[in-house]
């Protein structure tokens, strides 16, 4: 009975072959419209669609998100490590704040790597905007997803005006170490 059942399950699937194979499905098959080669242009990036990465603007890419504030708190964080996170987020300091922090949140990395700040007075009465004001670097170890960079006021209190920090990422600073740049603004003290 066995035996029987197999030849019959044999000859079905026989049949489905033949059937499968027939001359009919080579006829459909040969009424499908044959295309032309398209033009390799179709499979590149039109510049249209792409849009330019701004070095002048807040990094994206590796950084999830980045602010300045006036300062930073640990936390103990999801998976049991520390967080950093900002404390008073703004991109206005008064002219006697002690230091103007850069706290960031990364997407996942695969290896260690530091993250530096270089700091210019971009619209500042009486300073060079080309010449570094100050610097601060961090070590992103490879379980480490947070970090920040401090700036202090040059000669004990930052002058009214514009701040730029170029944002590195690398073992130095060069021309391929750039990922953005952060702003803030020391306003004047209104009168009273």
């Amino acid at each position: 009975m066995a035996n029987s059942m197999r030849r019959a399950g044999r000859g079905l699937i026989a049949a489905v072959i033949i059937m499968a194979l027939s001359p009919l499905a080579t006829v459909r098959a040969a009424e499908l419209p044959i295309t032309k080669n398209p033009p390799i242009p179709d499979f590149q990036n039109r510049t249209q669609d792409v849009t330019p990465y701004n070095f002048d603007a807040p990094p994206q890419g590796l950084f999830r998100t980045i602010t300045t504030a006036e300062g930073f708190d640990e936390q103990l964080g999801l998976h049991r490590t520390h967080e950093i996170v900002p404390v008073k987020p703004t991109d206005r300091f008064r002219p006697n704040t002690p230091a103007v922090f850069i706290v960031f949140l990364l997407h996942q990395h695969y290896q260690g790597f530091q993250v530096i700040g270089r700091c210019f007075p971009e619209a500042v009465a009486g300073l060079d905007p080309t010449v570094s004001i100050g610097q601060d670097a961090m070590y992103i170890a490879l379980e480490d997803d947070t970090g920040y960079l401090t700036f202090s006021p040059p000669l004990g209190a930052w002058k009214p005006g514009r701040y730029k920090v170029e944002i590195h990422v690398g073992e130095q600073i060069n021309e391929m170490s750039l990922m953005g740049a952060m702003r803030f603004t020391v306003v004047a003290p209104s009168g009273g």
